[in-house]
Order: structure tokens, then C-alpha cells, then sequence
């Protein structure tokens, strides 16, 4: 027998081959698995074909190390049947890992077939030699490479199977896998090379035929190499695009979720409400049928948020979802609409049905809140609406259901009311408000009305309040409680509020060029105002474009304003005041008072609400609570205001308590800008404040020549102001509606 050795640079180099053609099978076989239709056809096609040239690489590499005194060459067409072999063994292989279970007879029978496929791969190999005269194998040697391919096959399904998926730890599995499958493949292969026996005289048939060994073992590592380096990055790039793409549709389920539901409740918000709407709408004109929609707005919401904060307001608010919910059937859409509004759409048998649910309702909401350690109640009032008899558009029935809500509080509360035709009057009514608000603000409609602040007790005067009037033509003054709270609801507020503070700062500073210097004025912020991101940047190009000093412009914020959401109240209030603007705390005492962030507050004055002041001279508590709040402003070291004057005996007792400066009907009411000026006997360009006496003189003929036109003198002027004070009615966390009685 001849002789025979081996390159052991191409035994290394075949085993490399045999453990990146068993990697490459185990990430083909992941692709696979995880694919369907087109895609996994295409994978099982790209990965059989990336896998067999591994295969049959590695077999030919070793053939290449072996080694005989005679020189050896390979017949293309044997050579070319083997890779066939290889590239469908592979296939078989793939599809077989891929299927849902592998239970032990399909494993086994797997096995067999793979393992006869890969020595059938190795022996047309070596046939390619056409040795003359043909090889000759040990029984016993080429039994045993045959059971090695066979077991070697098994452990390569068995692994491939178990790690087509993915996971955190997976390459590395699949790379100990491969290290122990590639040294299975590499021991079938020599094993049978061990078992081929050379006769002394052979000859290589196929030396001058087929492919030199020099050049084959060049091209099939180089081949090999490419192969599978191709197959092991397309596969990782679409690893990453599959995870990118999972990513996007993770993130886009999350806008869907944020866009269609409610943070705070996780019920359905507006939009996915009116979506419902529509549907319901087309279906009940299909099956001429009809549907309810229920509106609730909670009665005695403002006064939980106040006195316990935005938190428990929060935590009642998902309370009364959970109510709903549970006193809801499991067709029906709940949803929130914001604030402390929810809408419920049903499809009842009969009006009855909406009815006997809007009582279950009432009932469930009205019932104790256990908050934490807090026990709190409300109720709510509803409005419903029937399709199609109070409406055929969704617009109208959500119209005409919160009508019928309004209705029902006006009608006592803690009740349900079914919508009425003269009801929408009402409604229609402050849908015009709005759009002639809209109006009032491109045509300039707007005005201030000034009201004196007078050093205790009765000057001289110190400065002003500006007090917001909606002049509208063909009518008049308009009350501020008739469109505040609509401008608050609506947004309005915010381009209202900012006109209101270039006006008031470009009166001030006509007022600075008639010799005025040392005069203030004061503008009231609603809560929206505060919270919008443009306050600080409006405050300074106001005081700028007007010449006004800083110090000259005062910001009243109300207690329960600057309270409601505490942390960011303190930073843009720290901005206004790093301009250089007073703050002050207006209607101090009515809302809840937080002595710690009201030290921390940048304010240099205290008002108090005139609730404290009305009933001042009747023996109450009242002198003893102004009392305290003088002592605490004073500790702080705020100057303290007193709005609501109205008498002179309350004059000299606050006065007498220790307040620095009066505001009220006594010393002066709420005018335009000359009239004030002419009550107060302040009429010569260039005067500042005048005499005490001659202000007080003032004072009294205005008081005898009446109030300005269009105001009555029960009037109670009204400024923008955000919360905490009578008539508000709460629209939810951080949104309220409210009257600021001035004078």
C-alpha cells in the first residue's frame, strides 16, 4: 500500500471550515425558523446553499491535506456531484430543524438520512480521484465513518433545533455548538480517509483531466470563506433590521396608545372617543336604531384638589374610571375627556335603559373615596343625549349631552338629565361667546380699567391694578364673569393675558413720562398663563418695547395658582423675578397654603382675599386671621395688601393691623385711565400722587358723580386670575375656570 501523510496547515485549515460551516448552519437554521412564506423559502435556499459549500469545503480541504507519493488530481464532474450532495443534505437539514416539534423518531430518522447524505457527500469525493486501481476501505474504518456522520447529524439537529432561537446568550451557545460539531464533521471526514487503502502502482485517472490541487485548495478556502462571511452578515443585518423593525412598531403601538388614551385613566381620550362616535353613528343609520351618550362632570372636584392637592386628584380621578368602568357593560365606551369630564356611549333597549345606568352612576360615584389616609366625596351630574332624536352628528349629541349636564347641575347636582331642545340655547350661546372672543382680540375690543392703591390709610396713591373690560360694539361692557371663564377653557386666555400685559406696561410707562415715576401697576395671571412656556419671554419684550422699568410691573399669581403644580410654578416664577417684576400672592389664605413653598416663593407681596375683609368690623374671627397673615407677610418680609375696602371703619382697622396698602370701592373704583386720573383730582401733567386730602377729595366726588358708563354700582370688577376663588368651576388637574372678585 502507498504510503500517506498529511498538510497539517490544511488539517487546521479544514477544521476552521468545519466550525464556520457548523455556525453558519446554526444561524441559517434561526433565520429560517423565524421567517415565513417567501422569505423563509428564500432563507432555506440562500442557507442550504451556504451551508453545503461549508460542508463540502471542509471535506475537500482535507482531502487536499492528504498527501501520496504520486501526484493527485480531482474529476470536476464527481467534484461537482459531491457539492450537489452537500448543498441538499444541507436543505434536508434546514427544513427538518425548522419544523414546530422534533420528536425522537423524526430526530432519528433525520439522522440517518443527513448522515448517509454526508458520507455519500465524502465517498464521491474520494471517487473523484478515479484512482487506478480503485481505493480500497476497511470494512470496519468505513462502518465506523458512516455511524460518525450518522451520530454527528443527530447532535447537529438536535443543537440546531434547540438554538434556532433568540436570546441574550444565544451566539454564544451556538459557538460552543459549533466548536463541538465542526470536531464531529472533521472526525467522520478522517476517519474515513483512515479507512482508504492505496495499492503500490495506483494512478491518479483524473491528474491531467481535472482541477490541480494547488489552485483548488486556494479557491475553495477563498470561495468557502466568502460564502459563509456573506450568508453571517446578511443574516446580522437582518437580525438588526427585524429588531429595528420590531423597535418601530413597539414605538408606534406606544404613539397609537399615547395618541388614543388617556394617560393619567387608560380610558379611550377624545379622539378614539369621536372615532367610536362615528362608528356608532353609521351603524345605528344602518339598522335605524339609536344610541345614548351619557356626559358626567363631577360636582365638588375642585374643592378635593384644592384642599388635598393635585395628587389625590389624580388618585380620585382613576378611582371614578374604575367605577365607571365596573358600572358599565362591556360593549359601552368610556372615555375621558380631560379635567374631570367623561363620556360614556351606549346602546340601551330603551331611553329607560340610559336612564336606570346613569342612576347606577350616580350612585356608584357618590359613594367615600378612601385616598391614602384621606376620605373624600363627590358626585356627579349627567347629561344624555339619544341619537337620533338630539342629534345626528357626533358634534351635536356631545353639544347637546353637555348641555343636558349643565342642566342638571343647575338643577341641583348629583343627578341625570336628558336633553330638551330649549337646553341648547345655552350652548349655542357660548359657542358664539367664543367666536366674538376670537373677534374682540383681532379688532382691539379690549380695554383696562384701573383701580387706585393707596398707601394705608388713605394715601398717597402707590400705583394701580389693571382690570380686564371687553368693550363690545352695539352692546357694551360685558361682564368679565361672562367670558373669562370661556377664554380659560378655550386657550384665549393666553393672547388675552398677553395684550393685556404690553397694555398695562405701556400705560405705566405714559404714565412714567407725565412725571409718575414712582407708580406700579399690577396684572393678574390666570393659571394657564403661568403654565405656558412664552410667560417669561412676553413679560420682557413687554417691559422692554414699552421703556418700563421692571420693578414698576407686578404679577399677581393667586395662592391655589402657584400651589397647583408647586415645582414648576417656582421656576417660572424665579425667571419673572430674576427680570427684576414683583410677585405677589394674591387672595392669600383662601386656597392651601403651603408654608414651605411659600418661602420659597420669590415674592415681595401678600394680598389679602376680601372674603377676610367684608365682615372685618362684625366681631368674627376675620380681625384675628388678618391679624396672622399681616404677622406671617411681615415675618417674611412681604408688603401687605388689602383688596375690598369698602367702609371706613374697615379702612382704619387694617390700617390698624399692620396693612401697607389699601385697594377697594372706598378709595377708588375701577375706571379708564382719565377718569381715574380726574376722581382722584390728579390732573396736570407733570403732578405725581398729590396730597392725601386732595386724593381723598377726590375720592368722594367721584363717589358722587357714580360709576363709570355701562358699569352698575353693585359691579364687582373682575380680573384674569387663575384659581381659588367663588365661581369657579373646576375642567380638571391644572385647569380651572374662575371669577376674581376685585374693588
Amino acid at each position: 500500500m502507498l504510503a500517506s501523510s498529511y498538510n497539517s496547515l490544511y488539517v487546521m485549515f479544514s477544521l476552521i471550515v468545519a466550525i464556520l460551516a457548523s455556525y453558519t448552519a446554526l444561524n441559517m437554521a434561526g433565520r429560517v425558523s423565524r421567517t415565513h412564506g417567501m422569505a423563509s423559502a428564500l432563507w432555506l435556499a440562500g442557507g442550504s446553499f451556504a451551508m453545503g459549500i461549508g460542508i463540502w469545503s471542509m471535506h475537500f480541504i482535507g482531502m487536499l491535506a492528504f498527501q501520496l507519493p504520486i501526484e493527485l488530481g480531482y474529476d470536476l464532474t464527481l467534484t461537482g456531484l459531491s457539492l450537489l450532495i452537500a448543498i441538499a443534505s444541507s436543505a434536508f437539514a434546514l427544513w427538518l430543524v425548522c419544523q414546530e416539534e422534533m420528536p425522537l423518531v423524526r430526530l432519528l430518522l433525520g439522522a440517518v438520512l443527513l448522515g448517509m447524505g454526508i458520507a455519500a457527500m465524502h465517498y464521491t469525493g474520494m471517487a473523484a480521484l478515479l484512482m487506478n486501481p480503485s481505493v480500497q476501505y476497511i470494512p470496519s474504518l468505513f462502518a465506523a465513518s458512516v455511524v460518525i456522520a450518522v451520530v454527528a447529524s443527530g447532535a447537529a439537529l438536535w443543537i440546531a433545533f434547540r438554538l434556532r432561537g433568540e436570546g441574550k446568550y444565544i451566539n454564544r451557545a451556538r459557538f460552543g455548538a459549533s466548536l463541538v460539531m465542526g470536531c464531529a464533521i472533521v472526525g467522520m471526514h478522517y476517519t474515513g480517509m483512515a479507512a482508504a487503502q492505496f495499492p503500490e502502482g495506483s494512478v491518479c485517472g483524473a491528474v491531467n483531466s481535472g482541477i490541480d490541487s494547488k489552485w483548488l485548495v486556494v479557491l475553495v478556502i477563498l470561495v468557502t470563506l466568502a460564502v459563509c462571511a456573506i450568508a453571517l452578515i446578511v443574516s446580522m443585518l437582518d437580525v438588526r433590521t427585524s429588531l429595528l423593525a420590531n423597535s418601530l412598531d413597539h414605538a408606534n403601538s406606544a404613539l397609537v396608545q399615547l395618541a388614543l388614551q388617556d394617560n393619567l385613566t387608560g380610558l379611550p381620550n377624545r379622539i378614539l372617543l369621536n372615532d367610536r362616535l362615528e362608528q356608532a353613528i353609521q351603524k345605528a343609520t344602518r339598522q335605524q336604531s339609536h344610541f345614548a351618550v351619557l356626559f358626567m362632570d363631577l360636582d365638588g372636584f375642585k374643592a378635593v384638589n384644592d384642599t388635598y392637592g393635585h395628587h389625590t386628584g389624580d388618585q380620585l380621578l382613576v378611582e371614578v374610571a374604575r367605577r365607571i368602568n365596573e358600572a358599565k357593560r362591556g360593549e359601552d365606551t368610556v372615555a375621558r375627556l380631560g379635567g374631570d369630564e367623561f363620556v360614556l356611549l351606549i346602546d340601551p333597549g330603551e331611553p329607560e335603559d340610559a336612564a336606570a345606568l346613569a342612576q347606577r352612576l350616580v350612585e356608584s360615584i357618590k359613594a367615600p373615596y378612601v385616598l391614602g389616609r384621606q376620605t373624600v366625596h363627590v358626585s356627579t351630574s349627567v347629561g344624555i343625549a339619544i341619537f337620533p332624536d338630539d342629534g345626528r352628528s357626533s358634534h351635536e349629541l356631545m353639544v347637546n349631552s353637555d348641555a343636558a349636564m349643565y342642566h342638571a347641575k343647575e338643577q341641583g347636582r348629583d343627578g341625570y338629565c336628558f336633553f330638551e331642545k330649549a337646553m341648547n340655547t345655552n350652548a349655542h350661546q357660548q359657542f358664539q361667546l367664543q367666536q366674538d372672543l376670537r373677534t374682540a382680540l383681532e379688532q382691539n375690543e379690549f380695554i383696562l380699567h384701573f383701580q387706585p392703591k393707596m398707601v394705608a390709610p388713605n394715601g398717597p396713591m402707590t400705583g394701580v391694578e389693571a382690570l380686564l373690560r371687553w368693550n363690545k360694539p352695539d352692546v357694551g361692557l360685558i361682564p368679565p364673569d361672562r367670558f373669562l371663564p370661556l377664554a380659560e377653557r378655550t386657550g384665549l386666555i393666553v393672547p388675552i393675558g398677553n395684550w393685556v400685559i404690553n397694555e398695562a406696561c405701556r400705560q405705566m410707562a405714559e404714565w412714567h413720562g407725565q412725571g409718575r415715576g414712582e407708580w406700579s401697576i399690577a396684572v393678574n395671571l390666570s393659571t394657564v398663563q403661568l403654565a405656558h412656556s412664552g410667560l417669561v419671554e412676553v413679560v420682557r419684550t413687554a417691559l422692554h418695547s414699552n421703556g418700563l422699568p421692571a420693578h414698576c410691573l407686578t404679577l399677581e399669581v393667586t395662592e391655589s395658582t402657584a400651589m397647583r403644580d408647586a415645582e414648576a410654578a417656582l421656576i417660572v416664577l424665579d425667571q419673572l423675578a430674576a427680570l427684576g417684576v414683583s410677585i405677589s400672592i394674591d387672595d392669600f389664605g383662601t386656597g392651601y397654603s403651603s408654608l414651605l413653598y411659600l418661602k420659597r416663593l420669590p415674592a415681595n407681596e401678600l394680598k389679602i382675599d376680601r372674603g377676610f375683609i367684608t365682615e372685618l368690623a362684625q366681631g368674627n374671627d376675620d380681625a384675628a386671621i388678618v391679624s396672622a397673615i399681616v404677622a406671617l407677610g411681615k415675618t417674611l418680609g412681604l408688603r401687605i395688601v388689602a383688596e375690598g375696602v369698602e367702609t371706613a371703619e374697615q379702612q382704619e382697622m387694617l390700617t390698624d393691623l399692620g396693612c401697607n396698602v389699601l385697594q377697594g370701592f372706598l378709595l377708588g373704583r375701577p375706571m379708564e385711565a382719565q377718569r381715574m386720573l380726574d376722581s382722584l383730582g390728579i390732573d396736570q401733567p407733570g403732578m405725581t400722587c398729590g396730597s392725601a386730602t386732595g386724593i381723598q377729595a377726590g375720592i368722594m366726588a367721584a363717589s358722587t358723580r357714580g360709576v363709570a358708563p355701562h358699569e352698575s354700582p353693585e359691579e364687582t370688577p373682575a380680573a384674569i386670575q387663575g384659581q381659588g376663588q367663588e365661581g369657579q368651576r373646576q375642567t380638571g388637574p391644572g385647569q380651572q375656570e374662575s371669577l376674581h372678585q376685585q374693588g
